[in-house]
């Protein structure tokens, strides 16, 4: 197993991501970017700014975030700050006026709670306190709540495109859905994902050669070579017949690299 910074740059590859693309987006310089993945950390500015470096090249390849952080400062010895506590409150001072005015009030309840200080309440009359009786509420039995589902399970749609994926090597995938990232990393060999999109499905992948593909439970062509980076793979209704096998018919290549 590698180092921290050997990790990152193995990963990096995998995507086909130049540090130039990650210096352009992230506003982080190539040198500390080349920091990063010969784990020289003398170079980088340490503390927060280092963490968020980490953080920031970590996001735009697609690996956990949080994790990358934890892992460099397991790695580096850079735990993180401590909040300091809050300091203690301090107990509330009456100010004399306040202390006048409670011992007024006090010498008060004294004078009234005195026998013969105070008249004594009228008895309220005894009929005023019966509780009046409640009759008990009679429940239905044969009601059932909520009413059971019977409805059958709706059918997808027809417009829904079904991806199935499943690598025959090792291969890094990056799936966009709708607009939406719905998968970004490795496939070992032999597992499957199977996704939906209603609309439009983006495919990116690390070794084309080693990922064999089904839409909507089609078979579709041969995505490139093995270790062939491949980005940006439109995949739409209107796209389908030129990417999946037609016996007989040599389709035109509908993918866009």
């Amino acid at each position: 197993m590698g180092s921290f910074g050997e990790n990152l740059r193995r990963e990096r590859e995998l995507r086909g991501v130049s540090l130039r693309e990650i210096a352009d987006n992230t506003k982080i310089s190539v040198r500390f970017l080349e920091a990063l993945e010969e784990d020289r950390v003398d170079v980088l500015p340490g503390g927060l700014f280092t963490r968020a470096f980490v953080k920031q090249y970590a996001a735009f390849v697609g690996l956990d975030s949080e994790r990358a952080v934890a892992d460099f400062l397991a790695l580096h010895g850079q735990p993180e700050p401590e909040s300091s506590p809050p300091p203690p409150e301090r107990p509330a001072m009456l100010s004399p006026g306040a202390f006048f005015f409670a011992a007024v009030v006090l010498v008060a309840a004294v004078l009234v709670l005195r026998p013969g200080g105070g008249n004594e309440p009228e008895s309220a009359p005894t009929d005023a306190l019966t509780p009046v009786p409640v009759a008990p509420a009679v429940l239905p039995t044969d009601r059932v709540y909520p009413p059971p589902v019977t409805a059958a399970t709706p059918e997808p749609a027809r417009d829904t495109l079904v991806l199935t994926m499943t690598a025959e090597q090792n291969c890094w995938v990056e799936v966009r859905a709708d607009g939406e990232t719905v998968l970004s990393r490795i496939l070992a060999a032999g597992e499957s994902e199977t996704l939906e999109a209603k609309g439009e499905i983006v495919l990116s992948v690390g070794n084309a050669g080693g990922l064999a593909i089904r839409v909507n439970d089609q078979p579709a062509r041969p995505l490139g070579r093995s270790g062939e980076v491949r980005k940006n793979i439109v995949i739409t209704r209107q796209s389908l017949p030129g990417l999946v096998e037609t016996e007989g018919v040599t389709a035109p290549d509908g993918q866009s690299g």
